[in-house]
């Protein structure tokens, strides 16, 4: 029971114990689940991923390797089939979430909940609709990360945040 709650292991009922897909990170670290005021939560991880998601980019295409470059990309591509009738939060997750590994940094895929906690919250504020402008700053950010362009990659971060918060704000 002390490993589970760690999250090393996952037990399963009447399956067994298995060793936990990401062993040490739990999903909701913060306990954010937990905050009623889901309008303010909103916007102050908004602001935390402006704080650190324009530098994870950067560093994310500085060392990224092909392999990592290619999945974010890929997960544009996948988001770009999803349309606006689906929906595209797990696939928005991981698009975060590649940016994030393909910094080589250790301390970063531990910060990736807080960043992935926003999501969905984001999605759920702005009534679960796909915008073009979405699809739009993730390709700005592939292709940054693809060209190993670091400046570029932060500057593509910060107006994807910048449009979030528009949208975030235009919803209240």
């Amino acid at each position: 029971k002390l490993l589970a709650s760690r999250n090393i292991v996952t037990i399963k009922q009447g399956s067994g114990t298995y060793v936990a897909s990401s062993p040490g990170i739990v999903d909701d670290p913060f306990g954010f689940t937990f905050i009623s005021d889901k309008k303010k939560l909103v916007q102050d991880l908004l602001e935390i991923r402006f704080l650190l998601e324009p530098s994870i980019a950067a560093m994310s295409a500085t060392y990224a390797d092909k392999n990592e470059s290619a999945k974010s990309t890929d997960y544009v591509m996948k988001l770009k089939a999803y349309g606006a009738k689906k929906d595209h939060t797990q696939k928005d997750i991981e698009f975060h979430t590649a940016i994030a590994m393909g910094s080589k940094n250790l301390v970063i895929p531990r910060l990736i909940p807080i960043i992935n906690s926003s999501i969905p919250l984001f999605v759920e504020t702005t009534s679960n609709i796909l915008k073009t402008e979405t699809i739009e700053t993730h390709r700005e950010i592939a292709e940054a990360i693809a060209e190993h362009n670091a400046v570029r990659a932060q500057d593509a971060m910060y107006m994807h945040l910048m449009y979030n918060k528009r949208c975030i704000n235009s919803s209240k």
